[in-house]
């Protein structure tokens, strides 16, 4: 018997992130994750509100006060971004030295910007500089697009000097900290892909038909919801890993043995 639901793939995937969202956030209050990662906690809401905005909203306004509503929502969600990862690099490196800080600062910022800078395409500057509701609101978009683009950059840097360095800290293969910053690496590197392969795409198509540029449209769709589907296994992941608790001093010291014991010299 053929079961007719009614929802269509954008459908779907939009009510399985939801859902998703909504349980990751119990998990964080419930478990009382919070405390320890607020702007995490901000950022799951901010993801939720627009979800749910482009949902509720989307044609049902004026098209520029819909434009200024999720423009408004996009910067403040990549602000939040950006403070996520503050809070994961200060959580992950708890005792680092103010001179290993500035080093390691210094280093990832310089790597994500110069990716940033290469990553285009950008406005004129005549655009920027005009007039108008319409030059705020390109700005506005400019900003939540390249804000997105340098926290995925960041998030992916941090995972892997956290994967690296991250036992000689707080920040183990079994802490929260890692755990969220594995998952946030996995959704910033589809971004970036996704985004990447997108501007390849749109940068050699010339469509001569209508059923070419419908081809086209159809991968940019696939794309997407490839993207959704990554970010749906991001948030089961932390689901799972933020149910859990830390393990115990025990476990931790387990843990880094092997590292402890390499770093003893053997015994004449």
């Amino acid at each position: 018997m053929h079961l007719n639901f009614g929802f269509n793939t954008v459908q779907t995937l939009w009510a399985l992130t939801f859902a998703a969202l909504l349980i990751l956030l119990v998990v964080l209050l419930g478990r009382d994750r919070t405390k320890r990662f607020p702007f995490f906690t901000a950022s799951i809401v901010l993801v939720s509100l627009r979800l749910l905005a482009s949902r509720m909203l989307f044609g049902r306004l004026a098209p520029m006060t819909m434009s200024w509503i999720f423009l408004s929502l996009a910067v403040v969600a990549a602000l939040a971004s950006l403070l996520v990862i503050v809070e994961l690099a200060r959580r992950a490196f708890t005792g680092a030295t103010a001179r290993a800080w500035l080093i390691a600062t210094l280093a990832v910022l310089a790597v994500a910007a110069a990716v940033l800078i290469a990553w285009g395409p950008w406005p004129a500057w005549k655009a920027l500089t005009a007039e108008g509701s319409i030059a705020v609101l390109r700005f506005m978009q400019l900003i939540a697009q390249k804000a997105d683009v340098l926290a995925d950059l960041l998030a992916v840097e941090l995972t892997l000097l956290v994967v690296v360095f991250g036992r000689r800290f707080k920040a183990g293969w079994r802490s929260h900290t890692q755990q969220i910053l594995i998952g946030l690496s996995t959704a910033a590197i589809a971004q970036l892909a996704v985004r990447g392969i997108w501007q390849l795409i749109a940068s050699h198509a010339a469509p001569h038909s209508e059923a070419e540029y419908e081809h086209i449209m159809g991968l940019q769709e696939k794309l997407y919801n490839a993207n959704s589907v990554i970010y749906i296994a991001v948030l089961v992941w932390w689901i799972a890993c933020l149910w859990r608790d830390e393990p115990g001093p025990t476990a931790i010291a387990a843990d880094a043995a092997p590292e402890l014991e390499a770093e003893i010299p053997p015994q004449a």
